[in-house]
């Protein structure tokens, strides 16, 4: 369904070491970039994930009730996800890393602020 999905970011380069620092605890390669608009990406074959200054100019901020979703193999990946973000600084947000019960069944999710207040998760499907 989606190609791409591209966040804001005022300091590129604090972005950048926490994307590079969560992706890559999910198995992903460090963000190529910058482009010609200042941008740097993270590209699967499945879609792409990038952040960059506004290109109107304007401040980035984050979208209140927003949420993007990475996917996780595995319960360890989701707590490596965590602790690398906020070590990257990020800042833990929500219920700690952990199984979630709900009507999409158990999932295992940790939640996050990136360095501009997007907030990301990783999720992992069990079985």
């Amino acid at each position: 369904m989606f190609t791409h999905i591209t966040v804001g970011a005022n300091d590129v380069e604090a972005s950048r070491r926490f994307y590079d620092a969560v992706l890559g605890a999910l198995g992903h390669e460090p963000g190529q970039g910058p482009d010609p608009k200042g941008r740097f990406w993270w590209r699967t074959r499945m879609g792409a994930f990038a952040i960059g200054t506004p290109i109107d100019g304007e401040p980035a901020c984050h979208a209140n009730g927003g949420t993007i979703g990475f996917a996780a193999k595995s319960p360890a990946m989701v707590q490596a996800f965590h602790d690398a973000g906020v070590a990257a600084g990020g800042k833990a947000i929500e219920d700690p890393p952990g199984e979630r019960n709900g009507p999409f069944g158990t999932l295992v999710l940790a939640y996050l602020r990136d360095p501009s207040g997007n907030k990301v998760c990783a999720l992992h499907r069990p079985g």
